[in-house]
């Protein structure tokens, strides 16, 4: 698994999060009063299609360590934290600006919402990825709440290599891979205590908080256990098993396989056995979805798969890589064609059907395929040549950043 060489594995986690994600957005529009009492363990099962945000911050931190883990453990110089942050801006920036803008404009315009100066506060702390630290403007517009997670991995993106720049500083860590992963494991137990500190200091009231004030009350219901200090130890954990990967030999076996297929039945097992408790599915220290078995799980996962004989590449075949491509697109637009379907049709997604099921699995059909024509668009003629101007301005340093597709 070297730099030019792709993670096995790494694309079938990406397009199963994007899905995951959309299937959650799906089974909130689905009426769990009217569909039949043998289909409501799946219904309630398919909301927990969240966990694939923590998915998304695991897969983030095992591809962008990697080159930080090869250049401490060769004794080299950190990569180029230019580079790193052009590279960085190009995946996201101009999806997300685009998508945020839209969700805005639409927000006054089909959700008929009034021009405030705090919805103008909650966009443009979003467009400066500065939305993650209030819960007034967590969810920078209306009419794209998916947006929300995007500053807090950008918080992630940040956090990454000035901790690593603490691993560098360290001259007894240099060619010592077992002390600097140990260093990395001192890296997440700060950051947890950090977690604590937050929930500790900073706990919110009750005024008007709850998903039946609008996204604002949920943003306060989530906030302080949503913050970016929390969810970058789910990233410091993707992070931590870049650091492992990159230690094993590069023969594969199917012990790997094995592994994997372990690590994808308890990913799946901590998932289906979350209907029941909140929402959020907050596990140790009120961290969403799962944390830490989850998350440990899907980093287990990853670097099994990349190791793996044959799963891993069979799991990544070509429609798995095509969706992991215009994965970010699925992400970033899904909410905006949902919403648009429910306000040019008031009836779609079971509400008007005599079969509630039937009619919600038209909808989702129809959305679909709308999302995946979008999100190409959206790779194609925006993401990719973001992408490959970025590329272009770094392409004369051999020791970049992020050799891997993120």
């Amino acid at each position: 698994m070297r730099q030019q060489e792709r993670l096995a594995g790494a694309d079938f986690l990406r397009a199963t999060a994007c899905l995951l994600v959309l299937a959650h957005h799906f089974a909130l529009r689905l009426d769990m009063r009217r569909i039949p009492d043998e289909l409501g363990p799946t219904a309630n099962i398919l909301r927990f299609g969240n966990f694939g945000v923590a998915i998304f911050f695991v897969l983030s931190g095992f591809l962008l360590a990697h080159p930080f883990w090869r250049a401490l453990d060769a004794g080299g110089d950190m990569p180029s934290l230019r580079h790193y942050t052009i590279r960085r801006m190009a995946r996201i920036a101009p999806g997300f600006w685009f998508a945020a803008t839209i969700g805005f404009a639409l927000s006054l315009t089909l959700l008929a919402l009034p021009l405030t100066p705090e919805l103008v506060l909650r966009y443009v702390s979003g467009l400066l990825f500065m939305s993650q630290w209030h819960w007034r403007t967590l969810f920078p517009v209306e009419a794209d709440g998916p947006l929300w997670s995007i500053p807090f991995e950008v918080t992630s993106y940040v956090l990454l290599p000035v901790c690593f720049l603490l691993l560098f500083r360290l001259p007894f860590l240099r060619q010592r891979p077992l002390f600097a992963r140990f260093a990395w494991l001192c890296v997440i137990t700060g950051v947890l205590l950090a977690h604590v500190l937050i929930l500790t200091v900073f706990p919110l009231d009750d005024i008007e908080r709850g998903w039946q004030y609008g996204l604002q009350g949920g943003a306060k219901e989530w906030m302080p256990r949503y913050n970016p200090i929390g969810f970058f130890a789910v990233f410091a954990l993707g992070a931590l098993a870049a650091g492992v990967e990159v230690m094993l030999p590069r023969r594969r076996s199917y012990w790997f396989d094995a592994a994997a297929l372990l690590a994808l039945a308890i990913a799946a097992y901590r998932l289906v056995i979350s209907p029941g408790g909140s929402a959020e599915a907050y596990g140790w220290l009120e961290i969403p979805y799962g944390f830490p078995v989850f998350p440990l799980a899907v980093a287990t996962a990853l670097v099994s798969l990349s190791h793996s004989q044959r799963l891993g590449r069979l799991l990544d075949n070509a429609p798995v890589r095509y969706i992991a491509k215009i994965s970010f697109g699925i992400y970033i637009w899904q909410e905006i064609i949902l919403i648009l379907i429910q306000r040019l049709d008031p009836g779609s997604f079971g509400v008007s059907s005599e079969n509630v099921v039937t009619g919600w699995l038209q909808s989702c059909g129809l959305a679909a395929a709308l999302i995946l024509l979008v999100a190409s668009l959206s790779y194609f003629l925006l993401e990719k040549p973001a992408i490959d101007f970025g590329n272009r301005l770094t392409s004369h340093q051999p020791n970049r950043a992020t050799p891997f597709k993120v």
